[in-house]
């Protein structure tokens, strides 16, 4: 196959993944030449987002807007991804369509799922500096950690913060405060 050929295959299948309906509760991502389709998130995923939310709204600039399961599209690496929370710029809104380009993202959030952790923690710590995503903030409520992954070039992020509920987490520019976790709450063992 030709590197020519890459990006019409991947176009292609993105295509395919977006005319699909998924069964409610469900949602669909790509990766590469998979289609990904998921279960909605339980309460404890949706609290930790809520906390997380709440703290980067207050630090948002003006002209981001937080989107939960919006579709960040990068055709030319053939990946569709779902963050669970993502900031992107209003003015993305006055295009239209049901997919933002992903490299408009100021920041992916994800919140570990325990059905599928590989999802998050090796497929999306791979596209999504491919996809050119600045930020990406990993939470995982299955053992309490953190990690905050920067500066993505030539396909990989190659800054990383690790760390535990309880501390603070550095988020830069453009939000550029510490992110406070003590009131995350881990999954049940």
């Amino acid at each position: 196959m030709t590197e020519s050929r890459v990006p019409e295959r991947h176009a292609k299948l993105l295509e395919y993944a977006q005319s699909l309906t998924p069964p409610s509760g469900w949602k669909i991502e790509v990766s590469g030449d998979e289609i990904i389709m998921m279960a909605g998130p339980s309460v404890i995923h949706q609290r930790n987002l809520l906390v997380v939310r709440e703290q980067l709204d207050a630090h948002r600039p003006a002209e981001l807007m937080p989107s939960e399961n919006t579709d960040l599209a990068s055709p030319n690496v053939g990946k569709l991804r779902n963050p669970d929370l993502t900031y992107i710029p209003i003015a993305v809104v006055e295009s239209g369509g049901n997919d933002v380009p992903a490299e408009l993202a100021a920041i992916a959030v994800e919140v570990v799922s325990p059905s599928n952790p590989e999802n998050d923690l090796v497929g999306k710590v791979r596209d999504y500096p491919l996809m050119r995503i600045p930020l990406y903030l990993l939470i995982d409520p299955r053992e309490g950690g953190l990690t905050l992954y920067s500066e993505p070039a030539d396909g990989v992020y190659h800054q990383q913060w690790n760390g535990r509920f309880g501390d603070t987490v550095p988020i830069p520019e453009p939000f550029a405060f510490g992110l406070t976790t003590s009131a995350l709450i881990r999954y049940p063992d």
